[in-house]
């Protein structure tokens, strides 16, 4: 079955009590069960599973091509939830440039958590081998890398991972299904913030972890996630699941969109690089290219100048709006390393634009004006 049809109707088996073709939200924290606390009806409390959850969960799982999903409250609930199932003593490999709070786990957890890591350049497939310990129990990757974009050899990587004995985790908010499946490409987790594309109109916040085999991690994290409590909302379980039925329809526009004002961008004498695996110049476009459906609708430019040239930049916008996150239907803007904060390792001239679907022409009218 293709992408845009299982979209459409993975987890949207038309409800049997009622017939309706929209998929049921059902609300209840509690489920009645037997004398004995006998599940009499599949469930028991909201927060080990409900039923909304469970049919964006069957969504996820065939998009991504795994056994199962667990659905969070958070991308960072997510990972957060992953790395608290590895043993003390655990060593893992993050990516030099790596979305700002997964290097804040590492660098404020991980100690008391009797865990360590290595920060690695993962385009180099020689540098993340070379990282590999014996005690190393998982790669995470992202690729395209946020907010660098840089690009990961995926069945690379995968080949690393297990060869030592460890776990290829990738985040794939950036590509989303619609565009890379990195299960099929040797990974054994995939990680999404499903506030951003999956999503897809900035309104809903949640995470998820997708399985390329339901064990030996599902029923670890299944308990992590029960006990501590990280669980994706009924609500908000329903509106991912919304957006999921033209993900792939929106990320052909993104992508598009994308594409134009990258070639744009790199004409600009005010610009001083463009990243966008999009573009023959990109360092990874070749792997982006074999791994990637389209290359996404997120990029990040540099300004020419410091960190006063390119916040002046952002007063200047009109259509693009800078706030955080990614993703929506809206264009935003974005001074990572000002957002990022102390530690941020984001160039001082670096922008991150989330490309929307507004027509192409006028973000690129907008852009130039503000870049002028």
């Amino acid at each position: 079955m293709k992408m845009e049809t299982l979209a459409v109707h993975a987890g949207a088996e038309v409800d049997p009590a009622t017939g309706s073709i929209a998929p049921p939200l059902h609300l209840s924290t509690t489920f009645l069960h037997g004398p004995a606390t006998e599940e009499l009806h599949g469930y028991i409390y909201v927060r080990d599973k409900n039923p909304t959850q469970d049919r964006l969960e069957a969504a996820m799982s065939a998009l991504e091509g795994g056994e199962d999903t667990l659905a969070f409250s958070s991308g960072m609930g997510a990972t957060a939830a992953f790395f608290q199932s590895l043993e003390p003593g655990s060593h893992v490999i993050i990516p030099e440039d790596v979305y700002v709070h997964v290097r804040d786990i590492a660098r404020e957890y991980f100690t008391s958590w009797q865990m360590e890591y290595s920060t690695v350049d993962t385009q180099s497939a020689p540098a993340i081998a070379a990282a590999m310990r014996p005690n190393t129990k998982a790669i995470w990757a992202e690729t395209p890398s946020n907010p660098q974009m840089k690009i990961m050899d995926i069945a690379g990587a995968a080949k690393i991972a297990h060869q030592g004995g460890a776990w290829l985790v990738v985040d794939n908010t950036f590509a989303t299904p619609a565009l890379q499946r990195p299960l099929e490409l040797g990974a054994d987790v995939v990680m999404h913030s499903t506030t951003k594309y999956c999503g897809g109109h900035s309104d809903v916040q949640g995470g998820c972890l997708v399985f390329k085999k339901r064990e030996p991690l599902f029923e670890k994290l299944f308990h992590t996630r029960m006990v501590l409590g990280a669980v994706c909302s009924p609500f908000n379980s329903w509106l991912i699941l919304r957006g999921l039925r033209s993900l792939p329809c929106r990320m052909e526009r993104h992508s598009a969109n994308a594409m134009a004002v990258a070639k744009v961008l790199a004409q600009v004498k005010t610009v001083e690089r463009v990243f966008y695996p999009g573009l023959a110049t990109h360092p990874g476009h070749t792997i982006a290219a074999a791994q990637m459906k389209q290359f996404g609708g997120m990029m990040s430019i540099l300004v020419r100048g410091g960190w006063e040239e390119a916040v002046r930049v952002i007063s200047r916008v009109k259509l693009f709006q800078p706030a955080t996150s990614l993703g929506g239907v809206e264009s935003l803007i974005e001074h990572r390393a000002s957002a990022e904060g102390k530690g941020s390792t984001s160039p001082k001239n670096l922008l991150r634009l989330s490309i929307g679907l507004e027509h192409p022409e006028d973000l690129i009218a907008d852009l130039l004006q503000a870049l002028g």
